[in-house]
């Protein structure tokens, strides 16, 4: 059985890697003062930040129903089936818009909700080539990826809380944040949703936090983990050189080798709604 996988470019990737490895993307549009904009596409990352930081109208939509089903079609005149793994559902309606179009393509096309994003994301599009290398069938991997939907965990440290409040992706806990000056809000991810965990006084005392939830993760969620199954990754936006340093602070402090950390930006998509200057630490469990 001939099986592809589809994802959409909240997962990272960018083009000559999705190429490479063999998988789809879904452009996610971003809208600027109503001009309809695509990552890799019509604007870059500087443009895009600037556009941000001079409060221009930013917003996400999603992907029209017509290019999802247009690729889907195009694909199973090649694919016996499609993997569809979408950004969480929990800060998406994307994943509910392609569960629905699923409908249709019964036993061709499955709609993967495992409450990943961003580079938790990007771990699952691997290990679902993965199964497809070993022979499971759809239906399988499906399950496999949903089952093990809470074998990650991401926290996160945002500039200001400006950007989440705006889009609404934010529970009220974590909004009830705050955002005061020097203030430092750290999120986590749960269930697919952003939420509160802590609020640190400067970026020092926040990013410590980050690896302090890590290393509880590690005590509790992945206490039965070797930690060579586990895949460690630092998110970022629009800071690259901070990501570096502080990816370097990980590997030393949790003693893994510096190369076995991805440094990965988050998706202009994402950064929509965290702004820029944010730092994030996800550990997922690899699927074998």
């Amino acid at each position: 059985m001939k099986i592809c996988v589809v994802t959409d470019d909240n997962s990272g990737f960018t083009p000559e890697q999705a190429k490479e490895l063999g998988i789809y993307m879904i452009r996610m549009p971003i809208i600027i003062d109503g001009v309809v904009y695509f990552q890799n596409n019509n604007i870059t990352e500087d443009e895009f930040y600037d556009k941000l930081n001079k409060n221009f109208d930013v917003k996400t939509s999603q992907p029209s129903p017509g290019e999802v089903l247009n690729m889907w079609n195009k694909l199973l005149e090649e694919y016996d089936q499609i993997i569809h793994i979408n950004m969480s559902s929990g800060l998406s309606e994307s994943c509910h818009s392609a569960m629905m179009l699923s409908e249709d393509f019964k036993d061709k096309v499955f709609v993967v909700d495992n409450h990943r994003i961003s580079v938790t994301l990007k771990r699952s599009i691997h290990d679902a080539l993965n199964l497809i290398n070993k022979g499971l069938d759809g239906a399988e991997i499906k399950k496999i990826l949903e089952d093990t939907k809470g074998d990650s965990a991401i926290f996160i440290m945002v500039d200001t809380l400006k950007y989440l409040k705006k889009g609404g992706r934010i529970t009220p806990a974590g909004a009830a944040l705050g955002s005061t000056l020097h203030i430092k809000p750290v999120l986590s991810i749960n269930g697919g949703k952003l939420d509160a965990y802590a609020k640190c006084l400067g970026a020092k005392k926040a990013k410590k936090t980050l690896i302090d939830a890590a290393e509880k993760a590690l005590k509790t969620k992945f206490k039965d983990v070797n930690i060579s199954d586990l895949e460690f990754a630092i998110a970022y936006t629009h800071n690259l050189e901070e990501a570096k340093e502080y990816a370097t602070e990980v590997a030393t402090y949790f003693n893994i080798p510096l190369d076995k950390i991805l440094i990965d930006p988050l998706s202009l998509s994402v950064a929509t709604h965290i702004g820029p200057g944010s730092l994030a630490i996800a550990i997922s469990k690899i699927i074998k």
